[in-house]
């Protein structure tokens, strides 16, 4: 049995986090009825290096309880694995061409400021700078 130091030690974690995925459920500890600390068992070890595994492919903590919960029930997680990732993928792919298509209108006003003169405090405009902005 290991304390929560102890567990976050052998599996690379911080104290911190071993406490919080226990509050969500993910790790299971016995308590020490002498004076009330969390034991951990070994096999904890490997659920908190899964845990680190699936949360470095961007697996949210509810997704990996889910996860979790399947392989606990005796089912093969790995459909669930692989549909959460396709989502993802194609989301983050979105999310990326927004990202990029923001980075172009940066660079395209930033340009476009480049002759500019700095707006004065009494002008009626907040920023004409981003006022002069034609939205997309």
């Amino acid at each position: 049995m290991m304390t929560v130091s102890e567990l976050a030690k052998q599996s690379g974690a911080t104290p911190d986090a071993v406490r919080y995925y226990t509050r969500m459920g993910l790790l299971t500890p016995t308590r020490n009825p002498e004076n009330g600390y969390r034991l951990y068992q070994p096999s904890e070890v490997h659920w908190l290096r899964f845990i680190r595994q699936a949360k470095s492919l961007g697996y949210t903590l509810h997704e990996i309880q889910e996860i979790m919960h399947d392989r606990q029930n005796g089912n093969s997680p790995c459909p669930r694995v692989r549909h959460i990732l396709e989502r993802k993928i194609v989301e983050n792919r979105k999310h990326l061409q927004e990202l990029v298509n923001l980075q172009n209108r940066m660079e395209k006003a930033l340009l476009q400021w480049a002759d500019m003169p700095d707006g004065e405090a009494d002008d009626p405009s907040v920023c004409h700078l981003i006022e002069s902005i034609i939205s997309p």
